[in-house]
Protein backbone atom coordinates (compact mmCIF):
# COMPACT_ATOMS: atom_id res chain seq x y z
CA UNK A 1 0.00 0.00 0.00
CA UNK A 2 1.48 3.50 -0.79
CA UNK A 3 2.23 6.03 1.54
CA UNK A 4 -0.58 8.60 0.55
CA UNK A 5 -3.11 5.58 0.64
CA UNK A 6 -2.25 4.81 4.33
CA UNK A 7 -2.05 8.35 5.10
CA UNK A 8 -5.07 9.22 4.08
CA UNK A 9 -6.82 5.76 5.84
CA UNK A 10 -5.57 7.59 9.50
CA UNK A 11 -7.13 10.62 8.48
CA UNK A 12 -10.36 9.47 8.08
CA UNK A 13 -10.49 6.79 10.67
CA UNK A 14 -9.05 9.98 13.06
CA UNK A 15 -12.39 11.76 12.07
CA UNK A 16 -14.92 8.83 12.53
CA UNK A 17 -13.33 8.60 16.36
CA UNK A 18 -15.48 10.48 19.25
CA UNK A 19 -14.68 13.33 20.12
CA UNK A 20 -14.37 12.11 24.04
CA UNK A 21 -11.94 9.13 22.45
CA UNK A 22 -9.41 12.66 21.51
CA UNK A 23 -9.78 13.35 24.88
CA UNK A 24 -12.05 16.47 24.21
CA UNK A 25 -15.18 17.18 25.08
CA UNK A 26 -17.91 18.92 22.64
CA UNK A 27 -17.13 22.54 22.22
CA UNK A 28 -19.99 25.19 23.21
CA UNK A 29 -20.41 28.11 20.87
CA UNK A 30 -21.41 31.66 22.58
CA UNK A 31 -24.81 33.13 22.38
CA UNK A 32 -24.52 36.67 19.99
CA UNK A 33 -25.69 38.83 22.59
CA UNK A 34 -26.95 42.62 21.34
CA UNK A 35 -27.36 44.34 24.70
CA UNK A 36 -24.52 46.10 25.97
CA UNK A 37 -24.22 43.78 29.12
CA UNK A 38 -25.47 40.55 29.97
CA UNK A 39 -25.17 37.58 32.14
CA UNK A 40 -26.46 34.61 32.28
CA UNK A 41 -26.01 32.22 35.71
CA UNK A 42 -27.01 29.02 37.54
CA UNK A 43 -29.53 29.92 40.52
CA UNK A 44 -28.34 27.41 42.51
CA UNK A 45 -24.52 27.46 42.83
CA UNK A 46 -23.77 30.70 41.31
CA UNK A 47 -21.96 29.19 38.55
CA UNK A 48 -21.45 31.95 35.60
CA UNK A 49 -22.32 30.34 32.65
CA UNK A 50 -22.37 33.47 30.26
CA UNK A 51 -20.97 36.95 30.34
CA UNK A 52 -20.59 40.13 28.56
CA UNK A 53 -19.36 43.64 30.35
CA UNK A 54 -20.97 41.86 33.43
CA UNK A 55 -18.79 44.21 35.66
CA UNK A 56 -19.34 47.41 34.03
CA UNK A 57 -21.89 49.87 35.93
CA UNK A 58 -24.70 51.35 34.56
CA UNK A 59 -27.67 52.38 35.09
CA UNK A 60 -30.91 50.05 36.18
CA UNK A 61 -33.86 51.78 35.90
CA UNK A 62 -37.02 49.62 37.37
CA UNK A 63 -35.01 46.67 37.82
CA UNK A 64 -34.39 48.69 41.08
CA UNK A 65 -37.81 47.28 42.56
CA UNK A 66 -36.14 43.86 43.12
CA UNK A 67 -34.15 45.69 46.23
CA UNK A 68 -37.14 47.76 47.25
CA UNK A 69 -39.43 44.58 47.39
CA UNK A 70 -36.71 42.39 48.89
CA UNK A 71 -36.19 44.94 51.63
CA UNK A 72 -40.43 45.27 52.21
CA UNK A 73 -41.28 41.38 52.34
CA UNK A 74 -38.27 40.59 54.61
CA UNK A 75 -39.10 42.95 56.45
CA UNK A 76 -42.24 40.90 58.21
CA UNK A 77 -44.32 43.81 58.19
CA UNK A 78 -46.56 43.20 54.91
CA UNK A 79 -49.60 43.50 56.89
CA UNK A 80 -48.97 46.82 58.09
CA UNK A 81 -51.04 49.67 56.45
CA UNK A 82 -49.48 52.72 54.60
CA UNK A 83 -50.52 56.37 54.45
CA UNK A 84 -49.29 57.70 51.29
CA UNK A 85 -47.62 60.83 50.85
CA UNK A 86 -47.96 63.86 49.00
CA UNK A 87 -44.55 62.75 47.45
CA UNK A 88 -45.33 59.71 46.30
CA UNK A 89 -49.14 61.26 44.85
CA UNK A 90 -46.93 63.02 42.66
CA UNK A 91 -44.13 60.54 41.13
CA UNK A 92 -42.83 60.41 38.05
CA UNK A 93 -43.26 57.67 35.45
CA UNK A 94 -45.11 54.98 35.63
CA UNK A 95 -47.81 54.64 39.04
CA UNK A 96 -50.37 53.05 40.67
CA UNK A 97 -52.22 55.79 41.18
CA UNK A 98 -52.00 56.55 44.94
CA UNK A 99 -53.91 59.46 46.23
CA UNK A 100 -52.32 61.42 49.08
CA UNK A 101 -53.70 59.94 52.48
CA UNK A 102 -55.05 56.51 51.11
CA UNK A 103 -54.71 53.85 53.45
CA UNK A 104 -53.07 50.58 51.39
CA UNK A 105 -51.64 47.78 52.67
CA UNK A 106 -47.65 47.22 51.96
CA UNK A 107 -47.92 43.77 50.39
CA UNK A 108 -50.56 46.16 48.01
CA UNK A 109 -47.80 48.16 47.35
CA UNK A 110 -45.14 45.89 46.73
CA UNK A 111 -47.63 43.98 44.36
CA UNK A 112 -47.61 47.26 43.01
CA UNK A 113 -44.57 47.66 42.47
CA UNK A 114 -43.29 44.62 41.01
CA UNK A 115 -46.60 44.13 38.75
CA UNK A 116 -47.52 47.70 37.45
CA UNK A 117 -43.97 49.06 38.15
CA UNK A 118 -45.56 52.15 40.01
CA UNK A 119 -42.85 54.67 41.14
CA UNK A 120 -45.43 55.96 43.86
CA UNK A 121 -45.51 52.50 45.29
CA UNK A 122 -42.02 52.24 46.20
CA UNK A 123 -41.83 56.19 47.58
CA UNK A 124 -44.67 54.92 49.53
CA UNK A 125 -42.83 52.16 50.91
CA UNK A 126 -39.37 53.83 51.14
CA UNK A 127 -40.97 56.15 53.75
CA UNK A 128 -42.70 53.83 55.52
CA UNK A 129 -39.86 51.44 55.90
CA UNK A 130 -37.10 54.09 55.92
CA UNK A 131 -38.91 57.29 57.25
CA UNK A 132 -37.95 58.71 53.87
CA UNK A 133 -36.55 58.39 50.67
CA UNK A 134 -33.35 59.13 51.46
CA UNK A 135 -33.07 57.04 54.73
CA UNK A 136 -34.44 54.12 52.82
CA UNK A 137 -31.85 54.29 50.02
CA UNK A 138 -29.14 53.70 52.73
CA UNK A 139 -31.19 50.70 53.83
CA UNK A 140 -30.96 49.69 50.17
CA UNK A 141 -27.54 50.49 50.27
CA UNK A 142 -26.51 48.52 53.87
CA UNK A 143 -28.73 45.55 52.40
CA UNK A 144 -26.97 44.66 49.13
CA UNK A 145 -23.38 45.11 50.42
CA UNK A 146 -23.72 43.33 53.56
CA UNK A 147 -26.25 40.39 53.24
CA UNK A 148 -25.78 40.05 49.63
CA UNK A 149 -22.48 40.81 49.17
CA UNK A 150 -22.46 43.46 45.73
CA UNK A 151 -19.92 45.80 46.02
CA UNK A 152 -20.29 48.27 42.82
CA UNK A 153 -23.87 48.68 43.14
CA UNK A 154 -25.38 52.47 44.37
CA UNK A 155 -28.89 53.22 44.92
CA UNK A 156 -30.48 56.66 45.62
CA UNK A 157 -34.27 56.12 45.53
CA UNK A 158 -36.07 53.16 45.29
CA UNK A 159 -38.11 53.04 41.97
CA UNK A 160 -34.97 53.81 39.57
CA UNK A 161 -35.12 56.96 38.06
CA UNK A 162 -32.14 58.54 36.92
CA UNK A 163 -29.83 60.03 39.20
CA UNK A 164 -25.90 59.86 38.11
CA UNK A 165 -24.79 58.57 41.37
CA UNK A 166 -27.72 55.37 40.82
CA UNK A 167 -26.38 52.35 39.39
CA UNK A 168 -24.90 49.11 39.53
CA UNK A 169 -23.76 46.24 37.41
CA UNK A 170 -25.17 42.77 35.41
CA UNK A 171 -23.11 40.65 37.64
CA UNK A 172 -24.27 42.20 41.13
CA UNK A 173 -28.47 42.04 39.60
CA UNK A 174 -27.55 38.45 39.18
CA UNK A 175 -26.45 37.91 43.00
CA UNK A 176 -29.00 40.74 44.19
CA UNK A 177 -32.12 38.57 42.18
CA UNK A 178 -30.28 35.01 43.14
CA UNK A 179 -30.76 35.96 46.60
CA UNK A 180 -34.40 37.41 46.27
CA UNK A 181 -35.49 34.35 43.96
CA UNK A 182 -35.23 32.26 47.34
CA UNK A 183 -37.86 33.80 49.45
CA UNK A 184 -41.34 32.38 48.68
CA UNK A 185 -43.62 35.80 48.76
CA UNK A 186 -40.83 37.24 46.53
CA UNK A 187 -41.29 34.42 43.92
CA UNK A 188 -45.53 34.80 44.12
CA UNK A 189 -45.20 38.25 43.40
CA UNK A 190 -43.04 38.44 40.34
CA UNK A 191 -44.81 35.54 39.01
CA UNK A 192 -48.26 37.43 39.30
CA UNK A 193 -49.28 37.63 35.77
CA UNK A 194 -52.16 39.98 36.12
CA UNK A 195 -53.62 40.85 39.52
CA UNK A 196 -57.27 42.90 40.04
CA UNK A 197 -56.33 46.11 41.75
CA UNK A 198 -58.82 48.68 43.61
CA UNK A 199 -57.93 52.27 44.70
CA UNK A 200 -59.34 55.52 45.68
CA UNK A 201 -58.77 56.62 42.24
CA UNK A 202 -57.80 53.58 40.03
CA UNK A 203 -60.10 50.33 39.74
CA UNK A 204 -58.75 48.39 37.20
CA UNK A 205 -56.80 45.27 36.27
CA UNK A 206 -52.73 45.38 36.26
CA UNK A 207 -51.00 43.16 34.18
CA UNK A 208 -47.34 41.96 34.29
CA UNK A 209 -44.99 44.39 32.83
CA UNK A 210 -42.34 41.51 32.17
CA UNK A 211 -43.59 40.40 28.68
CA UNK A 212 -42.09 36.77 28.95
CA UNK A 213 -45.10 35.95 31.76
CA UNK A 214 -47.83 37.49 28.92
CA UNK A 215 -46.40 38.56 25.28
CA UNK A 216 -43.32 36.71 24.97
CA UNK A 217 -43.92 33.41 26.73
CA UNK A 218 -40.82 31.07 27.84
CA UNK A 219 -41.72 27.67 29.21
CA UNK A 220 -39.93 27.43 33.08
CA UNK A 221 -40.03 31.28 33.75
CA UNK A 222 -40.87 32.53 37.30
CA UNK A 223 -40.91 35.97 36.64
CA UNK A 224 -38.40 39.33 36.88
CA UNK A 225 -38.59 42.86 36.11
CA UNK A 226 -38.19 45.18 33.33
CA UNK A 227 -36.96 48.94 33.68
CA UNK A 228 -36.35 51.81 31.06
CA UNK A 229 -35.06 54.99 31.48
CA UNK A 230 -33.33 57.05 28.90
CA UNK A 231 -29.77 56.77 30.03
CA UNK A 232 -30.16 53.09 30.60
CA UNK A 233 -31.81 51.87 27.94
CA UNK A 234 -33.89 48.48 28.27
CA UNK A 235 -32.84 46.65 31.45
CA UNK A 236 -34.38 43.00 32.23
CA UNK A 237 -33.87 40.58 34.99
CA UNK A 238 -35.50 37.02 34.64
CA UNK A 239 -35.26 33.68 36.75
CA UNK A 240 -36.64 30.46 34.74
CA UNK A 241 -36.35 26.88 35.75
CA UNK A 242 -36.45 23.16 34.29
CA UNK A 243 -36.53 20.08 35.94
CA UNK A 244 -33.14 20.36 37.85
CA UNK A 245 -31.45 23.55 36.54
CA UNK A 246 -32.60 27.34 37.65
CA UNK A 247 -31.15 30.05 35.78
CA UNK A 248 -30.68 34.27 35.92
CA UNK A 249 -30.24 36.21 33.17
CA UNK A 250 -29.66 39.99 33.44
CA UNK A 251 -29.19 42.29 30.19
CA UNK A 252 -28.38 46.24 30.38
CA UNK A 253 -28.81 48.77 27.92
CA UNK A 254 -30.45 47.00 24.84
CA UNK A 255 -31.62 49.18 22.74
CA UNK A 256 -35.40 48.32 22.12
CA UNK A 257 -37.59 45.94 23.92
CA UNK A 258 -37.83 43.31 21.11
CA UNK A 259 -33.47 43.43 21.58
CA UNK A 260 -33.73 42.54 25.42
CA UNK A 261 -36.16 39.48 25.17
CA UNK A 262 -34.52 38.26 22.18
CA UNK A 263 -31.15 38.32 24.18
CA UNK A 264 -32.49 37.14 27.41
CA UNK A 265 -34.12 33.92 25.35
CA UNK A 266 -30.88 33.35 23.65
CA UNK A 267 -29.34 33.11 27.40
CA UNK A 268 -31.83 30.78 28.78
CA UNK A 269 -31.84 28.60 25.45
CA UNK A 270 -27.93 28.26 25.89
CA UNK A 271 -28.37 27.21 29.61
CA UNK A 272 -31.06 24.74 29.47
CA UNK A 273 -29.42 23.46 26.31
CA UNK A 274 -26.01 22.72 27.69
CA UNK A 275 -26.07 22.78 31.28
CA UNK A 276 -27.41 20.67 34.16
CA UNK A 277 -26.75 21.30 38.32
CA UNK A 278 -25.14 18.11 39.68
CA UNK A 279 -25.96 17.10 43.34
CA UNK A 280 -23.26 15.58 45.74
CA UNK A 281 -24.64 14.09 49.05
CA UNK A 282 -22.96 13.60 52.16
CA UNK A 283 -20.41 11.08 52.32
CA UNK A 284 -17.13 10.25 53.58
CA UNK A 285 -13.89 10.17 51.19
CA UNK A 286 -9.99 8.95 51.20
CA UNK A 287 -7.42 10.20 49.76
CA UNK A 288 -4.06 8.66 48.33
CA UNK A 289 -3.18 9.10 52.23
CA UNK A 290 -5.96 6.82 53.22
CA UNK A 291 -6.58 10.20 55.32
CA UNK A 292 -10.51 9.90 55.75
CA UNK A 293 -12.74 13.48 54.98
CA UNK A 294 -16.36 14.04 55.58
CA UNK A 295 -18.64 16.27 53.03
CA UNK A 296 -20.90 17.36 55.66
CA UNK A 297 -23.85 19.21 53.58
CA UNK A 298 -25.26 18.02 49.99
CA UNK A 299 -22.84 19.88 47.47
CA UNK A 300 -23.87 21.61 43.87
CA UNK A 301 -21.90 22.24 40.71
CA UNK A 302 -22.61 23.05 37.71
CA UNK A 303 -21.87 20.87 34.64
CA UNK A 304 -22.36 19.95 30.76
CA UNK A 305 -25.34 18.09 30.01
CA UNK A 306 -23.83 14.37 29.92
CA UNK A 307 -20.64 15.37 31.22
CA UNK A 308 -18.82 12.45 32.69
CA UNK A 309 -17.32 13.85 36.13
CA UNK A 310 -14.37 12.96 37.54
CA UNK A 311 -13.17 13.24 42.22
CA UNK A 312 -10.07 13.92 43.71
CA UNK A 313 -9.37 14.32 47.27
CA UNK A 314 -6.03 16.44 48.02
CA UNK A 315 -3.39 16.35 50.63
CA UNK A 316 -5.36 18.77 52.59
CA UNK A 317 -8.51 17.33 52.31
CA UNK A 318 -9.64 19.41 49.34
CA UNK A 319 -12.55 17.78 46.96
CA UNK A 320 -11.65 18.90 43.34
CA UNK A 321 -14.42 18.13 40.81
CA UNK A 322 -12.97 17.76 37.17
CA UNK A 323 -14.85 17.66 33.24
CA UNK A 324 -13.50 15.57 30.76
CA UNK A 325 -11.43 18.26 29.36
CA UNK A 326 -9.53 18.01 32.46
CA UNK A 327 -11.02 21.79 33.55
CA UNK A 328 -11.92 22.69 37.21
CA UNK A 329 -15.40 22.47 37.40
CA UNK A 330 -15.81 22.69 41.17
CA UNK A 331 -13.59 22.51 44.49
CA UNK A 332 -15.10 22.11 48.49
CA UNK A 333 -13.26 21.73 51.47
CA UNK A 334 -13.99 19.10 53.24
CA UNK A 335 -13.65 18.31 56.93
CA UNK A 336 -11.83 15.76 59.12
CA UNK A 337 -13.30 13.93 61.64
CA UNK A 338 -10.30 13.11 63.68
CA UNK A 339 -8.71 16.50 63.36
CA UNK A 340 -11.88 18.17 64.76
CA UNK A 341 -12.21 15.38 67.67
CA UNK A 342 -8.43 16.34 68.56
CA UNK A 343 -8.88 20.06 68.18
CA UNK A 344 -12.00 19.75 71.07
CA UNK A 345 -9.81 17.77 73.15
CA UNK A 346 -6.96 19.96 73.15
CA UNK A 347 -9.22 23.10 73.41
CA UNK A 348 -11.00 21.39 76.53
CA UNK A 349 -7.71 20.02 77.97
CA UNK A 350 -6.42 23.58 78.20
CA UNK A 351 -9.00 25.28 80.01
CA UNK A 352 -9.17 25.38 83.41
CA UNK A 353 -12.23 25.20 83.75
CA UNK A 354 -12.75 21.81 81.93
CA UNK A 355 -14.45 19.52 83.93
CA UNK A 356 -11.46 16.91 83.81
CA UNK A 357 -9.27 19.62 85.64
CA UNK A 358 -11.85 20.29 88.26
CA UNK A 359 -12.05 16.60 88.78
CA UNK A 360 -8.29 16.50 89.09
CA UNK A 361 -8.54 19.50 91.67
CA UNK A 362 -11.12 17.87 93.37
CA UNK A 363 -9.67 14.67 94.11
CA UNK A 364 -6.18 16.23 94.99
CA UNK A 365 -8.53 18.65 97.26
CA UNK A 366 -9.80 15.60 98.77
CA UNK A 367 -7.05 13.33 99.06
CA UNK A 368 -4.88 16.28 100.91
CA UNK A 369 -7.58 16.43 103.62
CA UNK A 370 -7.76 13.09 103.84
CA UNK A 371 -4.52 12.52 104.47
CA UNK A 372 -4.79 15.51 107.34
CA UNK A 373 -7.32 13.73 109.28
CA UNK A 374 -5.35 10.41 109.12
CA UNK A 375 -2.27 12.07 110.55
CA UNK A 376 -4.58 13.96 113.25
CA UNK A 377 -5.71 10.69 114.47
CA UNK A 378 -2.91 9.11 114.43
CA UNK A 379 -1.00 11.94 116.17
CA UNK A 380 -3.83 11.88 118.78
CA UNK A 381 -3.75 8.04 119.40
CA UNK A 382 -0.27 8.32 120.20
CA UNK A 383 -0.64 11.41 122.17
CA UNK A 384 -3.19 9.62 124.73
CA UNK A 385 -1.31 6.80 124.86
CA UNK A 386 1.45 8.29 126.34
CA UNK A 387 -0.57 10.13 128.29
CA UNK A 388 -1.86 6.93 129.92
CA UNK A 389 1.51 5.43 130.66
CA UNK A 390 2.50 8.64 132.18
CA UNK A 391 -0.65 8.49 134.63
CA UNK A 392 0.66 5.16 135.66
CA UNK A 393 3.87 5.67 135.99
CA UNK A 394 3.13 8.72 138.73
CA UNK A 395 -0.22 6.72 140.37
Amino acid sequence: MKTPTIIILIVIFTLLLPSQALGQFETIDDPEIQSEAAILIDATTGEVLFEQNSDDKMYPASITKIVTAILAIESNRLDELVTVSKRAREADGTRVYLEEGEVVPLKKLVQGLMINSGNDAGIAIAEHLGGSVEEFAVLMNRFVKNKIGVKDTHFENPHGLFDDEHYSTAANFAEIMKYAVKNETFREVIATAELRWVGESWDTTIFNHHWMLREWPYEGVIGGKNGYIDQSGHTLVTAAVRENLSLITVVLKATTKRMMYNDTEKLFDYGFTHFETAKLPPQEFTNEENVKYRLEDPFFYTKKIGEETKLAIGTSGELTITGEDERVIASEQLINPLEMVDKSRLVKSTNPLDASYKNKATITSKGLIMSAIVIFLIGTFFYLRKRNKEKRFFQ
